[in-house]
């Protein structure tokens, strides 16, 4: 190790962590501590994350056969309608909107912010109790008489159905008082919390993915609200909204929807970004290619996504024009999700890139995003959406971008973040098997339903034409090694936590702020305040062999005021 003081917490005593700050269940019901608000987002959103999983593979398994397999009966069909809309209601609502902003955000933007806790902690605590609610009337609905409208409660069909819509969009409307709630927190704790020295363009590209998507909660969030309670209105008291028997219009109810559904995709999508820049930054050690464009771009997608809703509609009956329009807009948000996929190839080139389990995930996601968004353009060409709409392209399509982008990096956050978390080093062995099973499982899938859907299998279709057995027997065959890959890594975490080593402060050397406490953190993040300077600035982090662990030198080293993290030294001296 070169000359040079020396910056590193070390490894923590058992007392000075926040997991054992204080004991009992109350300390944790009434905690006002992010980090454990974090923690159980986190136990929560991988409860509905299994229950969610289930539900899939029941779909699948019901279509291993062109008559159906799991569910027999009268009330066959039925049943699957349920099941394939609570499948998608909670995956989409309890999981993968709240998985990264509220799990890993609520834990982490503090600390990368080198504060002591969000701007109103109060009020983080009840938008976890507001999740924990809203997620009591999902399950209410599924043992009342169930739900089978499809997870986007589309009218003529939730104003008909005999099922739980009521209670249903009741609690997708408390959920959306959780994130709302979460997307304030974040803008005020990022506006008024950074530390001296840490401008808007020392923050990690996480915060900047996470204050991205905060402007969207706070902002598309009640278009969803108001949109759901006028559904309740409209089945309740049938004063013609969307009720054609009532001088309604059922599309008005679609528009409405995906105002906000289509930033939902981002407000799914873009904390995903944000975890990708981190791992493949760290993992590469190199300094991220083009910080400001990447900056630019979350914020970009953000504004850009609330003009795209109309490509949900292009056979809904809009006029030649309007689909024109929406059609050229979609191609143009592609633009800046483009630029990150480029600038993470970038710092990936001529860097030394250590194959750990995140950055694993971390190769997986860029490979399934892409397919995901290269496929989206098809479907915002109005000639071939005409032919692809409501098929099992527009399926595959949607699962790229949500499950290959966002599980597999919630999943790669998870595995980088766990030793900060908990303090525990994994089996990196079972990581990267997890990994790789993920990636193949999800592919052997997903890649099937492109050519079903291309041949003409619609989507949500119980039965189907003997002709696509082959492809759907595949599918079925993907996701269940899709779902063994899953259980692998689950495996692979609950074991650290018994029988993992100890984890340094710096694991896998990153220089941004939360690798500068102890890990686990102390209850108020740090024993003193933290040296600002760039986050991907790898220069001063070196392996200390002896000890197994990254620490940074001459911490007195710190940027010059008009210093540009672009044009930062790009390596890190780097375990081999």
């Amino acid at each position: 190790m070169s000359a040079g003081t020396v910056r590193d917490p070390g490894f923590p005593t058992e007392r000075e962590n926040y997991l054992t700050n204080s004991k009992g269940i109350l300390s944790w019901m009434f905690t006002l501590d992010h980090k454990r608000i974090g923690v159980m987002y986190l136990i929560g959103v991988t409860v509905a994350f299994a229950f969610g999983g289930l539900l899939a593979l029941a779909i699948r398994l019901h279509l291993m056969d062109p008559s159906g397999w799991m569910f027999k009966g009268a009330n066959a069909n039925n049943i699957y309608n349920q099941v394939f809309t609570l499948h998608g209601a909670i995956m989409v609502f309890l999981f993968i909107i709240p998985s990264v902003p509220a799990a890993l955000g609520n834990f982490l933007v503090p600390v990368m912010l080198g504060a002591k806790d969000v701007a109103f902690p109060r009020l983080n605590l009840s938008s976890f109790y507001l999740w924990v609610f809203g997620a009591i009337f999902f399950v209410m609905a599924l043992f009342s008489s169930g739900l089978d409208t499809g997870w986007t409660f589309y009218t003529p069909y939730s104003t008909t159905t005999d099922t739980s819509v009521i209670m249903a969009t009741m609690g997708a409307f408390i959920l959306g008082f959780s994130s709302i709630f979460t997307g304030l927190n974040f803008i005020v704790t990022i506006n008024t919390m950074r530390p001296p020295g840490m401008t808007w363009f020392r923050m990690p590209l996480f915060l900047w993915a996470t204050y991205a998507t905060s402007i969207i909660q706070v902002l598309a969030t009640p278009v969803l609200g108001i949109t759901l309670l006028l559904l309740i209105a409209e089945r309740t008291m049938q004063i013609g909204i969307f009720n054609p028997e009532f001088n309604g219009d059922p599309v008005t109810y679609q528009h409405f929807f995906w105002f906000y559904s289509h930033p939902a995709v981002y407000i799914m999508i873009l904390p995903a970004f944000g975890i990708i820049s981190e791992i493949i930054s760290v993992h590469s050690h190199k300094h991220i290619f083009g910080y400001r464009f990447i900056a630019y771009s979350s914020i970009a997608i953000a504004l850009l996504g609330f003009l795209v809703w109309g490509h949900h509609m292009f056979t809904a009956g809009m006029s030649s024009l309007t689909t024109i329009v929406f059609s050229a807009l979609t191609f143009t948000v592609s633009i800046p999700s483009a630029i990150k996929v480029f600038n993470w190839l970038a710092t990936m080139y001529k860097g030394s890139i250590s194959l750990t389990s995140p950055m694993c995930y971390g190769i997986s996601f860029i490979f399934l995003f892409t397919i995901g968004g290269l496929t989206g353009l098809h479907l915002g060409t109005l000639a071939t959406d005409q032919h692809l709409h409501d098929t099992y392209f527009v399926v595959a399509h949607f699962h790229y971008v949500m499950v290959g982008g966002t599980l597999v990096a919630f999943l790669g956050g998870v595995f980088h973040w766990w030793p900060k978390f908990f303090g525990k080093m994994y089996n990196e062995t079972g990581g990267r098997i997890s990994a790789v099973l993920v990636f193949l499982g999800f592919n052997l899938t997903f890649l099937p339903q492109f050519v079903l859907g291309s041949r003409g299998m619609p989507r949500r279709y119980a039965t189907y034409d003997p002709e696509f057995a082959f492809l759907h027997q595949m599918s079925t065959y993907g996701a269940m090694l899709l779902g063994f890959g899953i259980l692998v890594a689950f495996i692979t975490l609950m074991h650290s936590l018994f029988r993992g080593k100890r984890a340094p402060a710096n694991p896998w050397g990153g220089a941004t702020l939360e690798w500068h406490c102890t890990s686990p953190p102390p209850y108020y993040n740090f024993e003193r305040a933290p040296v600002v300077g760039d986050p991907y600035d790898f220069h001063d982090i070196e392996w200390e062999e002896s000890n197994e662990r990254y620490v940074t030198v001459q911490p007195e080293r710190k940027l010059a005021p008009e210093s540009d993290p672009d044009k930062s030294p790009a390596h890190a001296s780097h375990k081999h």
